[in-house]
């Protein structure tokens, strides 16, 4: 009996502790002392405890407005997890009608001498940055972040957007103790409510009534004024609860990776409508289309796209001998790209207007490309404006205007044929766009303002073929040739990569990247974007054959075979996005020193996987005085789902165990 009495106080305690209030600025000297994550000990940081509350608020003065309070308290265990300790608060403004943060404390706790010292954030370490017209962000990072220190800070946002309800994370790539959360709707806001991710959520609702003071127009006019009247209502609040211990960390280390915004467990309310007393109603996007219309109408939109005296007389020179409607839209595309610069500012509204960027010959993201658009359809071309949210913005799952960031061109051909164009970046081509739009489906605007969703992802293979022949001698050195060639997103990426440092920066990573020296190495089309990047490596290296017992052992691809598998997780719930389809091709052509012959060589081996979305092919073969190995790895999707993971693994283990053996050469 003693014992059951014993068991039924401790559940009693154990429920009181977890279920006690958490207060701002009590911290415990356990918190502290602790060294590692109890259920996560890898973790670099974790949420000790984050409360958000959003709801309405109303006075005569102001009307409506919306309010958000947060608390977070975040304990860093290793010091080079400090950017846990950094808070960015994104806002927004327009016409003097600004979201504010105000009532923000910070502190960090350290424990020193066995005693908690705070240490506060003080003003002048909160910075403003601007993120484009309408976009701005509170910024600060926590002072003296040390091991094992716990920052901790609240504040409050008051917005008079209420379609601005910022989403409500859930998880996060660190664990989380403790997560609360409670949303409170008036009746007159209208809300659906979007889910997103793996983990469970579910918010328990009720139902409360609030008395207020509530004050509207009359109808009826009293002389020349409107009257105002003053009512006492009883108003009906939605609340949504939810509360959860022990989430676990979101694993983003693993590669391939679009974002992994697009995979964490949030909750995002949507506005659909807001229906006053005494007032018309007003809706908002519901639809594609909506959304369309509500974003083409914006005079930083739709506006701009129809201006074009600015800049017909430069169109004529452009189009002048050009007859096709293929050479009309390259050399327009050509044109902008030489003649704009991107000033690094996204957005898919116009800052300071197509005429002034392009008379300044500098411009946002909308800017450029809507003045892109205007200028094809100058030309005659089907063209229309494409909305694309970019990958760090994450993905728009339902009908949502604040979920596209960013704006690109796209050109329909008589023979059927399609191109998307993105004049931001110096190495893009027609449907090779930075990597950054490169997130799963756009929305093609048309000027009737229905919308067509646009696939953003590359079907076009990019590829790495690699040629080397190298001349093998019986003490082990190697003397070769390499021939490397790139094409499409690998070209591109080559060139973000190498084309802004010295060709010796290059030939020195190649040296220690395969551990070989270079005797000559050169680079070709490295600014004809049109065309593959060629790089050719003269090398010697001592390091790449084993000797024992009088034998010499070799991997048939010396360098190029791959050593680790990087999918490591025993389950993934999102996808892998190799960014595009990919070919790599390594041929290897080995010549035998003299006084040696083959011993061994490894077995040709062929490895697909289900629904042609992968292949491996590996042969070595043996002819006179030569070995010749072909290498080829092919995925025919950029993006492989989550129920193909295990066999993606598989395929890579299999993969590197084949190009890992090796060639056997015993003296005759």
């Amino acid at each position: 009996m003693k014992k059951q009495l014993f068991i039924v106080f401790a559940c009693i305690v154990s429920f009181q502790f977890s279920a006690q209030e958490i207060k701002f600025g009590k911290i415990s000297k356990e918190e502290l002392q602790e060294k590692k994550h109890p259920l996560d000990s890898l973790a670099e940081a974790a949420y000790l405890y984050k409360n958000k509350e959003v709801f309405m608020e109303y006075d005569l003065n102001n009307g409506w407005t919306l309010v958000t309070l947060v608390h977070k308290r975040i304990k860093i265990y290793k010091k080079d997890a400090a950017k846990y300790a950094t808070e960015e608060i994104r806002l927004f403004k327009k016409g003097g009608a600004d979201e504010v943060v105000n009532g923000l404390k910070a502190y960090t706790y350290n424990l020193e001498g066995g005693k908690i010292k705070k240490e506060k954030l003080h003003k002048s370490q909160i910075f403003e940055n601007k993120i484009s017209k309408n976009w701005f962000s509170k910024k600060f990072t926590m002072p003296n972040i040390k091991d094992g220190s716990i920052v901790e800070y609240k504040y409050r946002k008051t917005s008079p957007y209420f379609q601005f309800i910022d989403e409500i994370e859930l998880q996060y790539d660190i664990p989380m103790n403790k997560l609360e959360i409670e949303v409170r709707i008036a009746e007159y806001f209208k809300y659906k409510i979007h889910n997103k991710g793996y983990l469970q959520t579910y918010f328990s609702e009720m139902q409360k009534n609030k008395i207020m003071h509530f004050s509207y127009r009359s109808s009826e006019r009293t002389g020349r004024n409107v009257e105002r009247i003053n009512e006492t209502i009883n108003v009906n609040y939605k609340h949504y609860k939810f509360s959860k211990e022990n989430i676990p960390a979101i694993e983003s280390k693993e590669p391939y990776i679009s974002s992994i915004k697009n995979y964490k467990s949030s909750v995002k309310f949507e506005l659909n409508s807001i229906l006053m007393p005494k007032a018309q109603p007003q809706y908002f996007a519901t639809s594609w289309n909506a959304v369309a219309r509500r974003i083409y109408k914006t005079a930083t939109f739709g506006e701009e796209l129809q201006k074009s005296n600015y800049y017909k007389t430069e169109l004529q020179t452009v189009l002048n001998g050009k007859t096709s409607d293929f050479e009309k839209a390259a050399a327009i595309f050509q044109f902008v790209k030489s003649k704009m610069k991107w000033n690094g500012i996204l957005g898919k509204y116009t800052n300071k207007g197509v005429r002034k960027a392009y008379k300044e010959s500098v411009g946002n993201v909308a800017e450029i490309n809507l003045m892109l658009t205007s200028m094809l359809r100058s030309a005659g071309l089907n063209a229309n404006p494409v909305l694309v949210s970019t990958r760090a913005n994450g993905t728009p799952m339902y009908p949502t205007i604040q979920g596209f960031n960013y704006v690109v061109s796209s050109v329909a051909f008589s023979d059927n044929s399609f191109a998307l164009l993105d004049a931001t970046a110096p190495y893009s081509l027609p449907n090779l766009m930075p990597l950054r739009t490169i997130n799963w489906n756009g929305r093609l605007v048309k000027k009737n303002g229905t919308s067509i969703a646009i696939n953003l992802v590359p079907t076009k293979h990019s590829v790495q073929d690699v040629n080397i022949n190298i001349k093998l001698s019986s003490d082990g050195m190697v003397n070769g040739l390499m021939r490397t060639k790139f094409t499409n997103y690998n070209a591109y990426s080559y060139r973000v990569k190498n084309n802004h440092v010295k060709d010796s920066e290059i030939r020195t990573s190649i040296e220690e990247k395969n551990n070989i020296e270079i005797e000559n190495f050169r680079i070709s089309n490295k600014l004809k974007i049109g065309k593959p990047i060629n790089e050719l490596v003269k090398f010697s290296s001592e390091d790449l054959v084993e000797e024992i017992g009088g034998k010499l052992y070799i991997v048939p691809l010396l360098f190029r075979a791959n050593n680790a598998n990087p999918f490591k997780l025993d389950d993934r719930k999102f996808p892998v996005d190799f960014n595009a389809p990919w070919m790599d091709k390594n041929t290897i052509s080995i010549q035998i020193p003299e006084g040696y012959t083959v011993e061994s060589i490894p077995e040709t081996t062929a490895i697909s996987m289900s629904d042609n979305l992968g292949v491996f092919k590996f042969q070595v073969t043996h002819v006179g005085n030569k070995i010749r190995t072909i290498s080829v790895v092919q995925f025919n999707k950029a993006i492989i789902t989550p129920e193909y993971y295990q066999e993606l693994k598989e395929f890579y283990n299999q993969m590197i165990k084949k190009q890992t053996e090796k060639i056997i050469l015993i003296k005759k």
